[in-house]
């Protein structure tokens, strides 16, 4: 069996994360989450008419996911940019946090360094692993999508965003407040960190980091692991591009 090159498994890690993403989301449209009524609310959207359309909503999601990891094409990645994008803005368009737009940047940054990996101007072909690889323009992105949803989290931490009160105080924790306060602060000095210079060790122990403490919530912990693979995402691939380029470094090193 073959080895698969840096690019291949960078090309794979967001395929895998971008469907995640949404998967999840259109699986919180099928059981109709009674919080996006809020959203359907910003377009002067009834909730009874919000609870028909969620399905219809959720399906298209769904069916998107399944396309990114079995015919993936530049426009289904392209259209994820933007609808990832739009349903982050809802939420502060909701009343919510801007901290909650923020969060969500893996689930627009996946798709968009997709789309800056593969390259090329050829929308609907189906994009072939290790195609018209950019390391560098994708590796920006993801430090940008890595920065923005690591800062949201800290920033939601650090204003004691109720969900996340409760979900500290499910796990048992007697002061909810403390843990949220050094939990935004760390979060918040390793999104600094990671805009400034993305350290291999860091990465991963923020991708242990993200995908330990996305399971522990309260409702639908499944569901929200799932819907949440953008952030997971783009710190792996982040992860795989620094690896590849320490590697390319030392090699350049020893031929001088």
């Amino acid at each position: 069996m073959a080895t698969l090159t840096a690019e291949q498994k960078i090309h794979f890690t967001l395929r895998i994360a971008i469907s995640m993403c949404f998967l999840g989301h259109g699986a919180f449209g099928i059981i109709t989450k009674e919080i996006w009524t809020h959203y359907f609310a910003v377009f002067g959207i009834g909730r009874e008419s919000a609870y028909r359309l969620m399905p219809l909503v959720g399906a298209v999601d769904i069916m998107l996911g399944i396309a990114m990891l079995v015919y993936p094409i530049r426009a289904i990645a392209g259209w994820l940019v933007v609808w990832g994008l739009l349903t982050a803005m809802l939420r502060p368009l909701a009343g919510e946090p801007v901290a909650e737009l923020i969060e969500r940047g893996g689930n627009f940054g996946a798709p968009l360094a997709f789309l800056l990996l593969t390259g090329g101007k050829d929308w609907w072909k189906r994009v072939k692993p290790g195609e018209g690889v950019n390391l560098y323009q994708a590796g920006l992105c993801l430090r940008v999508a890595g920065f923005l949803l690591l800062m949201g989290h800290g920033w939601l931490n650090l204003i004691e965003k109720k969900a996340l009160m409760d979900q500290y105080t499910h796990l048992g924790f007697s002061s909810p407040q403390t843990v949220a306060l050094w939990v935004g602060v760390f979060e918040v000095v390793a999104a600094i960190s990671l805009l400034i210079r993305p350290l291999r060790g860091l990465l991963f122990f923020l991708i242990l980091w993200k995908m330990g403490t996305e399971l522990f919530y309260p409702h639908y912990e499944l569901l929200e692991w799932v819907e949440r693979g953008g952030s997971y995402g783009v710190l792996l691939a982040l992860w795989l591009i620094t690896k590849e380029r320490s590697v390319r470094q030392r090699y350049i090193s020893l031929a001088t």
